[in-house]
C-alpha cells in the first residue's frame, strides 16, 4: 500500500528547510531510524554531498538519520532495502536523467507500490505522476524519456502560481503553459501551491496544507480544490 507525502515545495517562505512539514513527517516516517536521500536534482548545483547534509541536518530534529544515495555502492540495494526515501528538489530533467543513467526509477516505483514511506519536494514530486512534463525546470540535460513513476494517475505543477493581478509582465501564466499541455495530452494536471502537499495512502490521494490546488483536466474548465478533499480524477 503506497505511504507518499508529494509536496510542492520543500520551504515556505519564512521557514526554515522543510520545517513547515516536520510534525506531519514526524507521523509519517514513525518508527524510521535510517532514511534514504536521492539529491540527484542538484538545486543550485550543489554537489550531492552538501545537499545530503541540508536534508541530515532537517530530519535530525525529529531522529531521523539520512543517507545519501551516492554513497552506496549499488543504487538500487539501497533503495530495496530502504525504510524510507526522500527525494529533494532542484532540477527535474537531472533528476529524472540520473534515476534512468542509474537504472533505478522501476525499482523505486516497486517499492513505493508496496508501501515504503516516502516523500518528495518539488521535483521529487514532479516524478510522482504519469511524465515529467509539467516541470517549471529547464531542460539542462536531456534525460532519455520523460516518463517517470506515475504512482498518481496526474501530473504535478510544483510551485504553481496564479497570475499577479496588476502586474505588466508579458510572459505566460501557469495556466497558459498548462492549456497548451492539454492541446496534445490527456493527462490531468494538479497546480500544487507552496505550503501545500498531497497524502497518498493506497490509492486515496488527499489535499493536505494551507492553500488550495487547481485541477486542470483536458477540455474542461479548471477547478479549485479545497484543502482535505480527496483528489479524485
Amino acid at each position: 500500500m503506497k505511504k507518499m507525502i508529494i509536496a510542492s515545495t520543500s520551504t515556505v517562505h519564512g521557514s526554515s528547510y522543510l520545517e513547515y512539514l516536520l510534525p506531519t513527517l514526524k507521523t509519517h516516517f514513525k518508527g524510521v531510524k535510517q532514511l534514504l536521500f536521492i539529491p540527484y536534482a542538484r538545486p543550485s548545483g550543489i554537489s550531492y554531498d552538501d545537499y545530503t547534509t541540508i536534508a541530515k541536518n532537517a530530519f535530525s530534529t525529529i531522529n531521523i538519520d539520512v543517507k545519501g544515495i551516492h554513497e552506496f555502492e549499488n543504487a538500487k540495494e539501497a533503495i530495496l532495502n530502504a525504510e524510507a526515501i526522500f527525494t529533494g528538489g532542484g532540477n527535474t530533467f537531472e533528476l529524472v536523467n540520473q534515476l534512468y543513467k542509474n537504472d533505478v526509477l522501476s525499482t523505486l516505483k516497486q517499492v513505493l507500490d508496496n508501501g515504503t514511506p516516502y516523500l518528495g519536494t518539488s521535483a521529487g514530486s514532479n516524478i510522482c505522476g504519469v511524465d515529467m512534463k509539467n516541470t517549471n525546470d529547464m531542460p539542462i540535460v536531456y534525460p532519455p524519456s520523460f516518463t517517470t513513476l506515475g504512482c498518481i494517475p496526474f501530473n504535478i505543477n510544483a510551485h504553481y502560481l496564479d497570475p499577479i493581478e496588476g502586474s505588466t509582465h508579458m510572459g505566460e501564466t501557469r495556466e497558459t503553459r498548462i492549456k497548451e499541455f492539454h492541446v496534445f495530452n490527456k493527462t490531468a494536471v494538479l497546480g500544487l501551491r507552496e505550503g501545500s502537499w498531497l497524502s497518498v495512502y493506497g490509492n486515496q490521494i488527499n489535499l493536505e496544507g494551507t492553500y488550495t490546488a487547481r485541477l486542470f483536466q483536458q477540455n474542461k474548465e479548471a477547478l479549485e480544490l479545497e484543502s482535505g478533499v480527496e483528489v479524485k480524477i
